[in-house]
């Protein structure tokens, strides 16, 4: 009977004189060593590159959802800016035009001797347009008692025009040379510059974007 060989005993010089078993195992070692290196040559940088994709996929699908979103919420919100817009125009309606302004300014001043102030200085100056409405500046300088400013504050509030006037500058002070004599009210003097307001018509408003469209190209061409 035929002794089993060892693996001492097999020349690998000769592999065909092997016994099959040897023959097989050996076979299925080699094919274990070609998968172990396909596996790490290939499906190895394989994987690191699906949990790439993987990430890529989880970030675009928040950035998907999120986009999403505000697709959804964009038609409200422009319906919400529609009416905002709207509501403005109302508001700037109930200003001034520019017809209005000469009476209005007359109206303010009378307003002021309606109420018993001195009125040493009432100066329009000129306007100055602004993206959909225009300032008016005017220079004052006027003396009257705390009472009769509040009476000239209320009475413009009642004006049937909505008026707006905004205060730059102002300095309110003892008049010169005052004195309340008997318990009456020291006469005070207020001074600077108070603002008021009125809307452009559309004409106005078309040679404003106008005139900005033309000062934008300018200003690029000289830097």
């Amino acid at each position: 009977m035929k002794s089993k060989m060892s693996l001492k005993e097999l020349n690998f010089n000769n592999t065909g004189s092997w016994p099959r078993e040897f023959k097989i195992g050996f076979c299925v070692l080699i094919g274990l060593v070609i998968v172990a290196l396909g596996w790490y040559l290939f499906v190895s940088d394989k994987r690191d590159e699906l949990k790439g994709l993987e990430r890529q996929e989880t970030d675009l699908r928040a950035e998907f959802e999120t986009k999403q979103g505000r697709a959804a919420n964009f038609e409200p919100l422009k319906l919400q800016l529609a009416q905002m817009e709207q509501q403005l125009q109302q508001m700037l309606r109930q200003l001034p035009s520019k017809t209005e302004m000469p009476d209005l300014i007359v109206d303010i001043s009378q307003t002021a001797l309606a109420t018993g102030l001195n009125t040493e200085l009432f100066q329009p100056g000129p306007e100055t347009p602004k993206e959909f409405y225009a300032e008016k500046p005017i220079q004052l300088r006027m003396v009257g008692t705390y009472h009769q400013f509040g009476a000239f504050v209320s009475g413009v509030a009642s004006l049937p025009r909505v008026v707006i006037l905004t205060m730059h500058d102002i300095a309110l002070r003892p008049a010169p040379n005052a004195k309340g004599a008997g318990g009456a009210e020291i006469p005070l003097e207020l001074s600077g510059t108070v603002k008021t307001y009125r809307y452009l018509d559309e004409q106005e408003t078309a040679e404003q974007e106008q005139a900005a469209g033309t000062a934008a190209p300018a200003g690029q061409g000289g830097r």
